[in-house]
Formats: structure tokens, C-alpha cells, sequence
């Protein structure tokens, strides 16, 4: 048992920030704290010293000992198959040639201190927090409150986004400008297209095979649509000859074709999040994040209380734990770049994040600037956007974005019964803030 409980996620946050030197024993401390906050229960950031922050390696460590299972598929039996070491070797070839796979590669095992491969976990916390009920299961797997099917579909989870991740690190080497000698850096970077497509296209069968393993028609049909929308996603507002997204101009939320009025979010009706009312900018990213990313994290989430014997409602409540993570996690990597002290701020950062979309809401005049990345984003002075947006309203409409998504995940929780897994979930969430 822990030695202090408390209603509010507040209260939890001051505990970490008080023992700034021990924050093994804080979050220790605090673990229950989180399980116990509620709808209203939003993270109080402004009392404490605001550069304290809940460690995200942390949540992530201890949420793995309640699952018993690593945050990746990245484990012991995929890094000895064979045709995973075969792709090692050849990424050797690649470390001279700059290409994008090997930031895919170096961002999969380990990016900044932080682990962020973690939608494995995710949708096994979902799991463990609600439970099986008429399912057959084993000793093994009552014991630990996940169920095979889960495991596996973690790992299908997994397995999918690493190779969309993959797949758009292809490049155009037509397009591309070489430094040294043309003809052996483009080989190289043919070469580095070869190994990005095969290997997506390895672990993106393999999810297949997985996937046709689990006998479940539901779940096909859950997974087969969410690859739709990744599809789907890479055909979203302008994009530059290497296929880097662009910002668009932003049209009316409601547009007449015809007699017909097309809502732009395919997968959830617009409206209001929270406080933050809807605007094209926000209905922009919202699409564009939710197609990408969301909408398989939601299904893999919803998928897993279907193999748990679990309603409609709560699988619906699965799927809209899954997607308001998903896009809280976005919006916290999108304000990486513009915090103050960030290593990130002077490098190529995505133009179509939530702070650059705000602001050309704000202020349309940017637009100047990024249309000159029309033919590639490396002619767009990002120093220049990285300034005016910095002196723009983006970057704190970006931080109420993220508030708004995390506590949106966090009211989902509450429709389960307090436990270790329902804790480990809302630790994960309250280390996201930005705050």
C-alpha cells in the first residue's frame, strides 16, 4: 500500500515537484494519487517550481512491471531473427549517407532519454485495467490480467506503426542535391529505400500473419480500417517533392459540394474540445493526426476489450481512450521545438505541427514564408518561422490542446475500477505535461 492518497491529480504533481532530489520515491508516493483523479481532476501546474516535471522513462518502467512485458516488440526474439539482423547489417552501409531510415532506426531503440515506443504498453494497460470476463483464459493468463490474444495484438500494434514509420522514410533521390559524389550518394540512398520498404513491408506481413492468427472477424475488420487511414493519410493537404507535409490553406469548416456537406473529420463528428472552440486549424491537425495515428491506437484499444469479452460501450470508450492519447502525445512532440532551452529548436521541425497551424490561423502572412518549401521544406528559413512563431499565440494554444486531449484521456479512466494498470495510464498521461 501506498502512504498517501489523494482525490486530485494536483495533489499528486506537488508531491513529485516536492522531492525534487528522490524522484523514485515521489512518484512511488504518488502512484495512487493518479488512479484516484476524476474528470475534474485536472493537473494544478501553477503552484511549485513549473520546471519540475513527472518523469515519462519512469511512468513508462513501472508501468512495464505491472504488464510484465517491454513497452516495445523490439524484444529479445525479434532482435535474434535472422532477417532483423540481416536489416542491422545492411543499415551499416547507410550510417555515411544521412538517410532518413537511420533516424527511423536510432528513434525506434532510443530517442533523447525517452522511450516512445509505448502503444504495446498502452493497449496492454487497457487490457490488464479492464479486465476479461467469459473469456476462456489459462492460470498464466488470469494471473497476469491480460490474455494471449491481447499480447499479441499489442505486438500487432506495435509491428504496424514501426513499419508506417518505415514506409515514410522513403525518399526521392531524384530530387535530392548531393554534397559528395552524385552517382555513389544516390546508390546510397536507393540502396537506403530498399532496405525502408522491404522492412516495412516484413514486419507489416508479419502483422498479417498475426493478425489472421487471432480468428476474429471484428478485430480484421478494426485493423483493416485503421491501415485505410494511415493510407489515407499521406494524401492530406500539399506535400513537397519528397512527399513532407505542407500547411494548406485553411477552408470552411463546413464546405457545400453539390447538395452535399462534407465534414472534414471522417472518424468522429466536429465540435468543440473542452474550452477550445472548433476552427479550421484545428480541425486541420486534428485529421491529419488522427488518420496517422489515432485512429489505429483508438481501434487497437477498442480491439483489445472486444478479445476481453467487453461491451460496445466500453469498447468505445477504448477507442476514444486510444485516439485522445494519441493526439495529446502529438501535440506534446509538437511543442518540443519551440520551448525555451529545447536541443530541438534549431532543427527542421514539421511544418504542419499544431504551433505553426495555430499561428497561420492567427496569421496568414506566414504563408509567404512555407510556400517557398513547395518543391522542398529545406528553402523555408526555419529560423525565421521558428521566431515569429514563437512570438505568436501558437505555442500556448498548442499547450491548452495538449491539456485538453490528456484530460479527455484521463476523464476515459474513470470508467474503470482503480488499479495498478489504471494508475500506470494516468501516470503516463500527467508526464506528457508540458507544464
Amino acid at each position: 500500500m501506498y502512504a498517501a492518497r489523494t482525490s486530485t491529480v494536483a495533489a499528486a504533481v506537488r508531491l513529485l515537484r516536492s522531492q525534487p532530489d528522490n524522484p523514485a520515491a515521489a512518484v512511488t508516493s504518488s502512484r495512487r494519487l493518479y488512479a484516484t483523479a476524476t474528470a475534474s481532476a485536472q493537473p494544478n501546474h501553477n503552484n511549485g517550481n513549473s520546471q519540475i516535471k513527472p518523469d515519462w522513462n519512469r511512468a513508462v518502467s513501472e508501468a512495464e512491471k505491472i504488464v510484465g512485458y517491454p513497452a516495445s516488440f523490439l524484444s529479445l526474439r525479434w532482435l535474434l531473427n535472422d532477417e532483423i539482423a540481416n536489416v542491422a547489417l545492411h543499415l551499416r552501409r547507410l550510417v555515411s549517407s544521412n538517410h532518413p531510415l537511420l533516424k527511423t532506426a536510432k528513434g525506434l531503440l532510443y530517442d533523447g532519454g525517452n522511450n516512445t515506443q509505448a502503444w504495446g504498453l498502452i493497449v496492454l494497460l487497457v487490457s490488464k485495467a479492464a479486465g476479461h470476463r467469459d473469456v476462456e483464459s489459462s492460470a498464466d493468463e488470469k494471473k497476469s490480467g491480460v490474455l494471449r490474444t491481447q499480447r499479441a495484438l499489442a505486438e500487432i500494434a506495435e509491428m504496424i506503426r514501426t513499419s508506417h514509420l518505415m514506409h515514410n522514410g522513403l525518399l526521392n533521390p531524384d530530387g535530392l542535391q548531393f554534397a559528395r559524389e552524385p552517382a555513389v550518394a544516390h546508390n546510397d540512398m536507393a540502396f537506403g529505400n530498399k532496405i525502408a520498404l522491404l522492412s516495412g513491408d516484413y514486419l507489416l506481413a508479419n502483422s498479417y500473419e498475426e493478425l489472421s492468427a487471432l480468428r476474429n472477424q471484428r478485430i480484421m475488420e478494426l485493423i483493416a480500417s485503421a491501415l485505410r487511414d494511415l493510407a489515407e493519410s499521406a494524401f492530406v493537404g500539399r506535400r513537397d517533392a519528397q512527399n513532407n507535409p505542407l500547411p494548406s490553406p485553411f477552408e470552411p469548416l463546413d464546405r457545400p459540394i453539390g447538395s452535399v456537406v462534407m465534414r472534414h473529420d471522417p472518424l468522429q463528428p466536429s465540435g468543440p474540445l473542452g474550452s477550445m472552440p472548433l476552427t479550421p486549424a484545428l480541425d486541420d491537425w486534428t485529421k491529419r493526426n488522427v488518420l496517422s495515428a489515432g485512429s489505429l491506437l483508438g481501434k487497437v484499444c477498442q480491439g483489445t476489450l472486444i478479445l476481453g469479452g467487453h461491451g460496445e460501450q466500453l469498447q468505445k470508450k477504448g477507442f476514444l481512450f486510444g485516439k485522445h492519447l494519441s493526439l495529446a502525445w502529438q501535440a506534446y512532440l509538437d511543442l518540443e521545438p519551440f520551448l525555451i532551452g529545447s536541443p530541438y529548436s534549431l532543427e527542421i521541425f514539421n511544418l504542419t505541427s499544431a504551433p505553426v497551424m495555430f499561428h497561420l490561423e492567427h496569421d496568414p502572412s506566414l504563408f509567404e514564408e512555407i510556400d517557398k518549401g513547395v518543391n522542398s521544406i529545406h528553402d523555408v528559413d526555419y529560423i525565421k518561422v521558428h521566431e515569429i512563431v514563437m512570438n505568436g499565440p501558437g505555442v500556448e494554444y498548442t499547450k491548452q490542446l495538449q491539456k485538453e486531449h490528456s484530460q479527455k484521456a484521463m476523464e476515459v479512466l474513470t470508467v474503470f475500477e482503480e488499479s495498478d494498470a489504471r494508475t500506470a495510464l494516468s501516470n503516463i498521461i500527467v508526464a506528457m505535461d508540458r507544464e
